[in-house]
């Protein structure tokens, strides 16, 4: 199985031994403890708003309603750029040392997810062009607003399956952990 994040298509085995110690099913448990909660409602809200840009983009494919488009996905995409960048930067600076500290079996999977954050950086650099490319048209009131809007729907489509592997991966690994070594994490 493909360790790289543009064709994994699920968790390696190598790494899941600690989901295996407290699987997804028990994360509503109420004694799961307030950082696994807040990653989780993290990772919720990028999918809320990666989900909201799949339906406007959806939505001005069927109606050609390029204004309607712009005012709505310009905010959502700056948001979810700023939101999602800043998330990765803690994580890789502060989080993903204290874990490969507490438990360091897991090392190379916090690898793993930590050069999934550069791949996704890759990514949200692609989206950023392409949301700049696209306001800037709207702006301008260019012909080609059409096809930068386009070129922006293509982004988004492109960058939703690595972006949700890599939650769903991150989760398998982190939430354990920090159910694990609550401690570590204050809580």
């Amino acid at each position: 199985m493909s360790e790289t994040l543009d064709t994994r298509t699920a968790l390696p085995e190598a790494h899941r031994w600690l989901l295996e110690t407290f699987p997804r099913l028990q994360w509503h448990d109420p004694a799961l403890g307030e950082i696994a909660r807040f990653w989780l409602q993290m990772h919720g809200g990028f999918r809320q708003q990666q989900a909201q840009m799949q339906v406007q983009t959806t939505r001005w494919r069927t109606d050609g309603d390029l204004l309607t488009l712009h005012r709505t996905l310009i905010p959502t995409l700056q948001g979810f750029l700023q939101h999602l960048d800043g998330h990765h930067r803690v994580e890789s600076g502060h989080y993903f040392p204290v874990m490969r500290r507490v438990e360091p079996r897991i090392t190379a999977g916090i690898d793993l997810l930590d050069a999934d954050h550069d791949a996704i950086h890759g990514h949200l650099e692609a989206l950023f062009r392409s949301g700049l490319a696209f306001h800037q048209a709207m702006a301008g009131n260019t012909p080609d607003a059409a096809d930068t809007a386009a070129r922006l729907a293509d982004t988004l489509d492109r960058i939703a399956p690595p972006l949700v592997r890599h939650l769903e991966d991150e989760e398998d690994i982190v939430i354990p952990l920090i159910t694990r070594h609550a401690d570590a994490f204050g809580g």
